[in-house]
């Protein structure tokens, strides 16, 4: 069957309504609202919130509460023993399972039939329809696509209700289309046990066709290593010839951005980001060469921003529509989706680069940055510094984690940083120069308390041996691609945990 060429044709129709939303990005978000809200205005939700009377952006505001995950969670737990027509009108059978390293609890999202085929599906498909785009006459799927998801493992809650991680329900429910290009098997995709699961893939895909690898960096960076050792190669061209296309999200790129150009020394090798999670599917860069991600507003998610200086949590009292935003401010993102999530805050900040179309940048999280003394560091920095430290030093980074060092006793306050590194710096204490030097240039509220010492003082940073987050997170059984360690913390109660790990 002529695979690309029907993808092309399909392509072809996807870029159209991609230009639409493109040049009327305000009009499409506003008819979204005004369908979803119909949609929805007989469940209970639509009903205690009178989605019924809602006539504009305006009312939506006044009606309906802003809410975070324990907000809403009584009546997730109502929809996982099986009641209906709560939030979203359509049947609700699958949770997504997305869970930190920061709370012992899981938050387990609702996935309609809406949710998984208008967004999650939607994003993967039209990812690929960009890249066709914008590289015609490609033949991706004359190849394999190496996906890593995350832990896999399907828990069933009743006879009709299941639990996971959003890539188990993702590969539970592929199409067929999607399913014979898939590698590896998927009785190993669906493997919960990491270590035994990266073996298991580096043994089964190393003598496929892999035209595609798909998944977080720092997973896939472990695969692509064993695969290497397995076969002795000295790069991953060498073992997978066709490789062209690496899909990346979860993180960063930029850490790790280096030690892929190693692995992959192609210079016709491309690297595309996406921005998603168990909510929904957000953002695709869609420029090549860009850092920017496309807001993609047709995929059944109405947005709201809160700008951070203003932000309150569930209290705040000024949240913008797109049509309000600005370049250059720090927003928490709001969600409202065909999941069933109304104004859910999701936690992360962006930050926009271009309006009309609307793109932007991921810069941390709510409750991820560092402002101890003022110094306000979110994600971004810290990501920006190690990686320019790195690159001068031929360093590359596994993980990092920072957390401040208090004032006490008259001693200065600093950030105490724990870096684990893949290949450590050549010059430890030059990277540990550069890595001060870069943030304060690129932060000026940093570069105010660092001034003479006089409220922060250098960096304290730690090298620690190789594996020591994956066996931290293993030993509070969150080892896998769904858990993420924190970067930036206000406090140390992760960083002292993990240097007690050490000494034990």
């Amino acid at each position: 069957m002529p695979f690309n060429s029907i993808f092309a044709w399909i392509i072809k129709k996807r870029i159209h309504q991609i230009d639409l939303f493109r040049k009327y990005p305000l009009e499409v978000q506003h008819e979204l609202l005004e369908r979803m809200l119909d949609i929805s205005k007989d469940t209970e939700w639509g009903r205690r919130c009178s989605y019924s009377s809602i006539k504009n952006y305006e009312d939506f505001n006044k009606h309906v509460p802003l809410q975070e995950y324990h907000d809403v969670e009584p009546i997730i737990k109502r929809l996982m023993a099986g009641e209906q027509n709560l939030l979203w009108p359509s049947e609700t059978k699958w949770f997504a399972k997305s869970s930190g390293t920061t709370s012992s609890r899981s938050k387990l999202i609702p996935v309609t039939k809406e949710s998984l085929e208008e967004c999650h599906y939607k994003g993967g498909k039209d990812l690929l329809a960009l890249y066709y785009h914008n590289f015609p006459n490609r033949k991706l799927y004359k190849g394999k696509h190496l996906i890593v998801g995350g832990s896999a493992e399907v828990n069933q809650l009743s006879s009709d209700s299941y639990f996971g991680d959003l890539s188990a329900i993702i590969v539970k429910n592929l199409p067929w289309w999607a399913e014979i290009k898939r590698t590896p098997a998927k009785e190993i995709a669906l493997m919960s046990e990491w270590e035994e699961k990266i073996e298991k893939m580096a043994q089964t895909t190393i003598d496929d066709d892999v035209y595609i690898l798909a998944g977080v960096p720092s997973w896939t960076m472990l695969l692509a290593n064993r695969v290497l050792e397995i076969s002795g190669k000295n790069n991953l061209k060498e073992i997978w010839p066709n490789l062209e296309l690496f899909m990346h999200g979860g993180v960063s790129f930029k850490p790790y951005k280096a030690h892929f150009e190693k692995l992959i020394p192609d210079s016709a090798m491309n690297y595309v980001e996406t921005y998603n999670a168990s909510e929904g599917f957000f953002g695709i860069q869609d420029i090549p060469g860009s850092e920017d991600l496309l807001l993609m507003l047709d995929y059944g998610i109405f947005y709201e921003f809160i700008p951070m200086c203003e932000f309150k949590g569930v209290n705040s009292k000024i949240v913008v529509p797109l049509s309000e935003v600005d370049m250059g401010e720090n927003y928490a993102m709001v969600i409202s989706t065909n999941g069933g999530l109304w104004r859910y805050i999701l936690g992360d900040t962006i930050q926009f680069t271009n309006l009309f179309p609307f793109r932007f940048k991921i810069t941390g999280r709510t409750k991820s940055f560092l402002n101890t003394f003022g110094e306000e560091v979110v994600v971004e920095n810290a990501e920006s510094a190690i990686a320019f430290a790195c690159r001068k030093t031929n360093a590359q980074i596994r993980d990092f984690t920072v957390a401040p060092i208090y004032m006490e006793n008259n001693e200065k306050g600093a950030h105490e940083w724990l870096i684990e590194f893949v290949n450590e710096p050549t010059d430890f204490s030059r990277f540990s120069q550069l890595l001060d030097e870069h943030l304060r240039e690129i932060n000026s509220d940093y570069d105010a308390k660092r001034y003479k010492n006089m409220i922060l003082d250098k960096p304290k940073i730690q090298i620690i041996p190789k594996g020591t987050f994956d066996l931290w997170l293993k030993s509070k059984n969150k080892l896998g691609g769904q858990n993420k360690i924190p970067r930036l913390l206000n406090e140390r109660t992760i960083i002292d945990e993990i240097k007690f790990f050490l000494s034990h």
